[in-house]
């Protein structure tokens, strides 16, 4: 009989609604959900009618639901301190990204993991994508003939693709002070990472195009680069645009001068959605498409095109209709049972935090040179 998990879940938003605990629930053989923790007495409430247990914090979860595991789904300003809580109190954790916004708190988090001894993983699913892993198969060790990545995200948000995920409930009863809190903390944090206190569409920019969509895409991109041994040299240059809704950047790798593009638009008003990843190599072009991350049962699409002189070539994968976010919580689940090795650890976040807070710096200092 397999050992069933005693988790917990730190705050119950859109991400926890839409995956986390209907996938916890499913994978009833692995884990028993013993705790929902959340501020809005709203959220509560819909999770105690569905017979799930909840409690007002995360200290009182912790404390008296007795988990061994903690799912941590509040907004990113309080990853840091929740993860660090989780740590101290025993607890294996599973972290939403971004880790958090400063490299100051990823050092606070691997202090309190090292003396804890226990599992840290982090919430990049991508990497769990059928098509991700059927891509970082293929890919040479050796990326010399590596000439460019290029990512391309356009987003309205989630609103078109939820309806079909049912019933959701959204907490429109938090205070003034608590949300005044929040709004404290989280300018805080993002003057510390970028070294000043950035406007008002930078702030939107580093805190959502970057820290909120694109840190999905470097940590994948990385996954790769660290197959085929390229590393980042610098930021070339970034900035922030659409009023805040649109990030791009661009980072010189240590292959062939080649570079690596990326962009992320808000577009609120079209209900399409497209984030594409492209590896462009001197013999063969990579392409991986993703849809919404909201939609199951949509297999990322992984193309190839290949030449033998002037016969092109295009193959198209599907790997399998494995969904990333399930396969990541079966995983997390191998590595704290049967001490699988770990996979999208906080040294991997590290390093997306560490580029993260480059191009967020660059993008602030960024100056427009005139034509």
């Amino acid at each position: 009989m397999k050992k069933k998990l005693r988790v917990g879940v730190f705050g119950a938003g859109l991400i926890a609604q839409l995956e986390h605990i209907p996938n916890l629930l499913k994978l009833s053989d692995l884990y028993e959900l013993v705790g929902i923790a959340d501020a809005s007495a709203t959220v509560r409430g819909f999770f105690q009618n569905k017979n799930l247990p909840v409690y007002e914090s995360h200290q009182q979860l912790l404390s008296k639901a007795e988990p061994e595991v903690i799912f941590v789904c509040s907004p990113d300003c309080y990853h840091a301190d929740m993860v660090i809580d989780a740590l101290n109190a025993g607890c294996h954790v599973f972290t939403e990204k971004p880790i958090c916004y400063t490299l100051e708190d990823v050092a606070r988090i691997k202090v309190a993991r090292d003396a804890s001894g226990k599992h840290l993983q982090v919430g990049y699913m991508k990497r769990f994508d059928p098509s991700y892993q059927l891509l970082h198969d293929m890919l040479p060790t050796d990326g010399a003939k590596l000439r460019m990545v290029s990512v391309e995200v356009c987003d309205p948000d989630s609103w078109p693709f939820r309806e079909h995920q049912g019933d959701l409930v959204f907490a429109n009863d938090i205070s003034q002070e608590m949300r005044s809190e929040f709004k404290a903390r989280q300018s805080e944090q993002v003057a510390k990472a970028l070294n000043a206190q950035p406007d008002e569409n930078s702030f939107r920019g580093f805190t959502g195009a970057y820290c909120s969509s694109l840190v999905h895409d470097i940590n994948v991109v990385h996954g790769l680069l660290q197959k085929m041994n390229v590393s980042t040299v610098g930021i070339e240059g970034a900035t922030f645009f659409a009023n805040g809704d649109g990030g791009q950047a661009t980072v010189r790798l240590n292959t062939q001068t080649s570079l690596w593009q990326m962009m992320h638009l808000t577009v609120p008003k079209v209900a399409e959605y497209h984030e594409r990843i492209t590896l462009y190599f001197d013999d063969a072009v990579y392409h991986l498409e993703f849809p919404s991350p909201y939609l199951n049962h949509f297999p990322t699409r992984l193309t190839v095109w290949k030449s033998d002189g002037e016969h092109s070539q295009k193959t198209e994968h599907r790997a399998n209709y494995k969904e990333a976010f399930v396969e990541e919580i079966k995983y997390l689940w191998e590595t704290v049972v049967n001490n699988r090795p770990a996979r999208n650890t906080l040294e991997d976040a590290e390093q997306d935090t560490r580029l993260l807070v480059a191009m967020g710096r660059s993008a602030l200092a960024n100056k427009i040179s005139t034509i």
